[in-house]
């Protein structure tokens, strides 16, 4: 029997007159990777900002692996398991590949942050750090400065900063937003490569992408999920491609 992951109902959320989520209920299936596509203004960024806590919901429910979660803070989620990524990458620019993944782990444990110093001598914390930017490729990069590295590889850089807290889950806002073709196919060859490792809620605009990763798709539009289902479904379905796929 397969295990729901993350169960949401109802969730809400209002920017003013603006139903930015109105009334979104999912399911994600543990080691699946479930898409939410959808056209600009549909909602997404802020659906993954509630799921995560860092946007308070309006209104509806969220159980993560059992666990009613809905009133949680950021902090309490991601220590439960439950690791985001960002559409602009958030990673510190004049802090090394290493110190980023480091004050990640470090952030997670729930100490407060020490001096950098300490963060990128203490083994605990560079040991496997070193390990998640060899697992995302950037195993030779490990002490260039963020700010020098290539857009696509400061994306690669966020996700081992979110894998390096050993999450049950994965929140990924736009990973290829802003990369080019290669990197693009970089990055889709990479999340590919860890399906089934880690639950993935997949957030993205590169339909290419999207259909090789997602074991299913929810369309989002104006705040309301009108289709859920595996890819080939939401391909034939007229509803979603007048919505937002288009005829073609």
């Amino acid at each position: 029997m397969s295990t729901v992951m993350l169960e949401v109902k109802e969730l809400r959320k209002s920017f003013g007159g603006v139903k930015a989520t109105d009334g979104v209920s999912l399911e994600v299936i543990e080691g699946e990777v479930h898409a939410i596509i959808g056209p600009n203004g549909a909602g997404k960024t802020t659906l993954i900002s509630q799921l995560s806590g860092l946007q308070r919901s309006d209104g509806g429910s969220t159980v993560f692996a059992g666990r009613d979660i809905t009133r949680l803070s950021a902090p309490a989620r991601s220590r439960l398991g439950l690791a985001r990524t960002f559409q602009i990458t958030s990673v510190f620019h004049d802090f090394t590949a290493l110190q980023n993944v480091a004050l990640a782990i470090q952030a997670h444990s729930g100490h407060s942050f020490r001096f950098l110093k300490d963060a990128s001598s203490d083994q605990v914390l560079t040991e496997p750090a070193r390990r998640r930017l060899a697992d995302v490729g950037l195993g030779e990069r490990a002490d260039i400065p963020a700010g020098d590295l290539a857009h696509g590889e400061q994306r690669q850089l966020e996700i081992a900063m979110a894998l390096a807290t050993d999450p049950k889950m994965l929140l990924l806002d736009e990973p290829m937003a802003g990369m080019g073709p290669a990197d693009s196919a970089d990055m889709t060859s990479y999340l590919k490569s860890i399906k089934g490792q880690v639950t993935m809620l997949l957030v993205e605009h590169d339909m290419q992408a999207v259909f090789q990763l997602a074991d299913r798709i929810s369309v989002l539009v104006y705040g309301r999920i009108i289709a859920t289902g595996d890819p080939q479904s939401i391909r034939s379905n007229k509803e979603v491609r007048e919505a937002y796929l288009g005829e073609d």
